[in-house]
């Protein structure tokens, strides 16, 4: 056996096995005559199927405003109906990308997704504001529904509120699908969801299943696959957040005095720091903002911060220690991440486990050795910056003191000047020990030592002292020129020489000191120029022409940093723009110092007096050949708008700003172009163009309502939109609205109706209005059905084709369908008036021809008179028209008819009356109440009565009563007989007079025959008989239908016990079964709202 030598395997060169083995390894290319179509309308209909489908793909070109190279946080919004797992997916994702469990979620949370992109998670509950809030901010909406129950209200109405304020990325999630046991049950109800989503948001969007829970989260796998389609889906700008700024507030600080808030117990306004990543658009500090539920804030100051939660990049990662590489970086400073919570008043520091400041064995993290250091602490801060010593350089006998007559400055300049005299000789004394002290310790390399210390801000001081200033220096820029007076204040300071007015030219020596404003002693005197010179020999080399040197520095450094001046290279001129709009002479005016050649003007020294032609410059042949160059041409054609800056094709621009997933087409022009702000500072820069989206900024606001703290919740989402600068007034709107075909009742004009238009949430009341055929608005009563009207309302101004919706109450008591309409804003300030039909009536008391007097349509003579001319009729149809007032009675006029009217005829006149929408609007402020979902604006009449359990009060001239209506008694027609001579035979009225004789039937007399009269009773017996006979019929008839019913009521009643029975049998078992599953279920319990 051991010798057995085995045959090598062959695989099978041809048979079955070979050919299953090849049919895999075989490559087929696409055959285009097999998906050929036979007929040649066929392929025409499927080209066109073709090119509409990529059309269809196509968006309108936008321009992305958010930087690419530092992008803020996506905004991912997880939505859903109370008890569908909303906390749950959210610790999931958390953990899933910053490997950090979450105990509590409140607020946002943000975390770090990839290179490029990083993560906002918030959770949206059930109120219908926080729903209106999250829908105009999310940038991406996890949509969760209850595999176990279905579509929800609340789903279907954040949906809508997505529709009308920009529908943003959506990703469905069915939960609680390990309720349903059956897999064909299972299969049946996601195939159903999945189609009533595709519905709902279009035809293939992407639709998650989580299974179940395990371990208090979602399973790895599945949210692994969510968190991946998270990381890599791109969106698409939204036309309203591409041109407002606005940011999510992640954190929340009082900075109110703490003494103000105990003297006024509590009541004052406040001042708030939102701190939050901004969006949009570009925010200036000028911009006013509006917190959706609180109101419009004016901007106190905004600060640019360090990046809490900063993209990663190769600096960051080595500097990361390897304990650290597991845990990844994650914000959300409302919840406990990390130990460290931010609440109202104060920060929390959990310090998880026991630890004792006597245990010095037991390694101690740097936060919890900061606590500790915390406990140990004496003293405040305050008195240790009073006892300790600061030395301008380590070197300095004496440290930098604070002394009394110089801390109020401002007051001891009034002194008299031979009182500073004497200080600054007696300095002078103690200045020349110091520096005999100096020279004798060690001089040159002091200096050379302390040099490098120096910076822009830390000049070195020009004088024998090193003491230090005494008192705080205190800056004062002045664009006036500046001033050497003693007596005129703080010195002066700028960032430059021109504003300071000193000479350039460096001029009678001062030009260069340097100069604080905290201590007068520094400004030297001419006397103490005088000492200074006469003591040059004592003074050593190196600190001869100080002065000198920093003068030229300090010139050269502000030469350098200088800003061109573009209004003297454009006009030619150094003069301001107000004194050449005013025409002042600039032709005797020189520039001093234009970098830039092209902008300059050589002016000649003659004018030639043969020139006729003034308009064109003499050109001589030399000029012109220097333009035949190229180069020449090209370096002149870069400084025109036209040129090409880019310098590339212009296939090469089309590919670069090619969006290939949309098709959209950016402009390059409208990217902001940073060349224009290089060498500027960050501080001026922001205030020009603003802070950049994706910055970190910290905004402070005043006078903010007390409530707003007192009430604070973290799990209602704070937004800070900003306005822009026509939204910030009020005035008349005209929008086109449409009643929601889910909204039950029909919508009535001059009741309340809560808007959600831009950033605001307010009440108004709207007037209903429909276009006559072009000629008048015509006001409606109530809205159409199915159909568009126009709407006026007052409120703040929107931009025209912003979308909104409306709401009749935003409680969540309302078991319908809450969004009342949908609308665009079509115009602000319309001119044109809505107007109202009205009728006018009146009886005529006095007839003419075809003349009568009308009254009781009028009140006076001024009423008739603004209405003749006007067309009026009869109910009959007769056209008539006003001519004249009457004197008596008043109110009365004259009018003329086609035809002869009638005393009995009602005349009425149609006329519009013009009417204004109510100038009425009511902020909604749910942010300020402890129940936020119990805001309640104006409420009608009725909601009133019915609160507050009132009757209708009755008005007897109200009630209806019964029309009672004489009959009319028209007068016969009387035709002449002549006339009736006339007249045709079939015209002639047919008029017979009554008879008065009786006929022969009325007068004639009955008389029987007895063979008659027996006929007669024999039936009146045979009737009598037969009434008897059916009457004991009916009697039996009747006992036996009681008989029945009684048998009938006894057999009911032994059946309803039986049931009554069998009912207990099944309600015990349904109860034991419903026990089980809530126990299975852990007590989940859940308030639903049927469709």
């Amino acid at each position: 056996m051991e010798t057995q030598t085995h045959k090598p395997h062959r695989p099978a060169q041809s048979g079955s096995k070979a050919e299953k083995k090849g049919k895999g390894k075989q490559k087929t290319g696409f055959n285009e005559k097999a998906f050929a179509p036979k007929s040649g309308r066929r392929a025409d209909r499927q080209a066109r199927r073709n090119v509409e489908r990529d059309e269809a793909r196509l968006h309108v070109p936008l321009v992305n405003r958010t930087p690419d190279d530092e992008p803020p946080p996506v905004i991912v919004a997880i939505v859903g109906p109370p008890g569908v797992g909303k906390t749950t997916l959210l610790k999931s994702l958390v953990r899933r990308y910053a490997k950090q469990t979450l105990s509590e979620a409140k607020g946002p949370i943000t975390v770090v997704a990839g290179k490029k992109r990083r993560l906002t998670f918030i959770e949206c509950n059930s109120d219908l504001n926080s729903m209106i809030d999250i829908g105009k901010v999310a940038d991406l909406v996890l949509l969760m529904i209850d595999g176990s129950y279905g579509f929800e209200m609340e789903t279907f109405e954040f949906l809508n509120i997505l529709q009308a304020h920009g529908f943003p990325k959506v990703i469905g999630i069915l939960t609680h699908l390990d309720l349903i046991k059956k897999q064909a049950t299972l299969k049946a109800t996601k195939k159903l969801l999945k189609r009533r989503f595709w519905n709902e948001i279009y035809q293939g969007a992407k639709l998650f299943y989580i299974s179940g829970v395990l371990n208090g989260r979602y399973p790895d796998t599945e949210i692994l696959n969510l968190s991946r389609f998270i990381s890599v889906m791109k969106f698409r700008p939204l036309i309203f957040r591409n041109t407002h700024p606005y940011l999510l507030a992640d954190r929340i600080e009082d900075l109110t005095p703490r003494e103000e808030i105990r003297t006024s117990k509590g009541r004052c306004d406040r001042t708030v720091t939102l701190y939050g990543y901004l969006r949009g658009t570009n925010l200036r500090q000028s911009t006013k903002v509006h917190i959706p539920g609180v109101g419009d804030m004016d901007i106190k100051t905004v600060t640019k911060l360090g990046d809490p939660c900063p993209l990663p990049n190769a600096d960051s990662e080595k500097r990361r220690k390897l304990s650290e590489k597991k845990k990844l970086l994650v914000h959300a400073p409302m919840s406990d991440v990390g130990g460290v919570m931010y609440d109202k008043d104060a920060v929390w520091i959990n310090v998880p486990g026991n630890f004792t400041r006597g245990a010095t064995d037991v390694p101690h993290g740097e936060g919890e050795q900061m606590v500790i250091d915390l406990q140990d602490v004496d003293e405040t801060l305050e008195e240790t910056v009073a006892r300790s010593n600061i030395r301008l350089f380590g070197s300095s006998t004496n440290p930098l003191t604070i002394d009394a007559q110089h801390s109020n400055r401002e007051n001891s300049y009034s002194d008299d000047d031979d009182d500073d005299s004497g200080g600054d000789d007696e300095e002078d004394d103690d200045v020349e020990e110091e520096d005999e002290d100096e020279d004798t310790s060690g001089g040159d390399s002091e200096f050379e030592e302390g040099d490098e210390v120096f910076s822009e801000d830390e000049q070195p001081r020009i004088g024998p002292s090193n003491t230090g200033r005494h008192g705080a220096r205190t800056i004062v820029r002045s664009m006036h020129g500046f001033s050497r007076k003693k007596e005129g204040g703080d010195v002066a300071f700028a960032d430059s020489d021109s504003e300071l007015g000193l000479p350039e030219d460096g001029d009678s020596g001062r030009a260069g000191e340097i100069m604080y404003a905290g201590d007068e002693k520094d400004i030297l005197s001419d006397d103490e120029d005088e000492f200074d010179e006469d003591n040059q020999d004592d003074i050593p080399a190196w600190k001869s022409g100080l002065a000198a040197k920093a003068s030229a520095a300090f010139e050269e450094l502000n030469h350098r940093r200088r800003r061109k001046d573009w209004v003297a290279m454009i006009y030619s001129s150094s003069l301001s723009p107000e004194q050449i709009a005013n025409g002042a002479d600039t032709t005797g005016v020189e520039l001093a110092e234009i970098d830039d050649d092209f902008f300059r003007v050589n002016s000649s020294g003659a004018t030639n007096q043969d020139d006729l032609d003034m308009t064109k410059d003499v050109l001589s042949p030399g000029a012109l050949k220097e333009l035949e160059d190229g180069q020449v041409l090209d370096s002149l054609r870069m400084l025109f708008i036209t040129g090409d800056h880019d310098g590339g094709g212009a296939d090469q621009e089309t590919n670069a700003y090619e969006n290939l997933e949309g098709g959209d087409f950016v402009d390059p022009k409208a990217q902001p172009a940073p060349t224009e702000f290089e060498g500027i500072d960050a501080g001026v820069r922001a205030l020009v163009e603003g802070y950049w989206p994706g910055t970190y900024l910290r905004i402070e606001l005043a006078l903010v309502p007390c409530e707003f703290i007192e009430h604070f919740d973290p799990c209602y989402p704070i937004i800070v939109g900003g306005l822009l600068a026509a939204e910030e007034r009020m005035g008349y709107i005209q929008v086109r609205i449409k009643r929601h075909r889910w909204f039950a009742r029909t919508l009535k004009t001059n009741d309340p109706l809560i808007f959600s238009l831009g950033w605001r949430r307010f009440q108004s009341v709207p007037i209903y209005s429909l276009d006559d055929h072009s000629i008048r608005m015509r006001m409606l009563k109530y809205t159409p059905e199915h159909m568009h009207c126009y709407a006026s309302f007052y409120g703040p101004v929107a931009l025209p084709n912003t979308s909104f919706c409306a709401f009749n109450a935003l409680s969540g008591d309302t078991v319908a369908f809450r969004v009342s309409a949908t609308g665009v804003v079509l115009d602000i300030d319309r001119s044109t008036k809505i107007v109202k039909k009205l009728k006018l009536t009146g009886v005529p008391f006095k007839i003419f021809k075809n003349t009568a007097f009308i009254r009781d349509m009028f009140t006076s003579a001024l009423e008739v008179a603004k209405f003749e001319g006007a067309s009026i009729r009869t109910v009959s149809g007769i056209r008539g028209q006003v001519k004249k007032a009457l004197n008596k009675p008043e109110g009365a006029f004259r009018a003329t008819f086609e035809d002869k009217v009638l005393m009995s005829d009602i005349i009425f006149l149609r006329a519009w009356y013009s009417i204004q929408p109510r100038r009425f609007y009511n902020p909604v402020t749910s942010l300020l109440l402890s129940d936020k979902s119990r805001w309640s604006g104006m409420r009608l009449t009725g909601q009133i009565r019915r609160d507050e359990g009132l009757k209708t009060p009755l008005v007897v001239g109200s009630t209806y009563k019964p029309i009672e209506r004489p009959a009319r008694r028209f007068n016969t027609l009387k035709v002449p007989k002549k006339l009736q001579a006339a007249l045709p035979y079939a015209s002639k009225p047919k008029l017979m007079k009554p008879q008065s004789k009786q006929t022969y039937m009325q007068k004639r007399a009955v008389v029987l025959e007895p063979e008659e009269k027996k006929a007669i009773a024999l039936l009146q017996q045979i009737r009598a008989l037969r009434r008897d006979q059916v009457v004991r019929r009916r009697e039996k008839q009747q006992e036996r239908k009681e008989t029945h019913r009684k048998k009938v009521q006894k057999d009911e009643a032994r059946d309803a016990e039986k049931e009554r029975e069998k009912r207990k049998v099944y309600m015990r078992a349904a109860g034991m079964k419903s026990k089980r599953e809530a126990d299975v279920e852990e007590g989940r319990s859940r308030k639903r709202r049927k469709t």
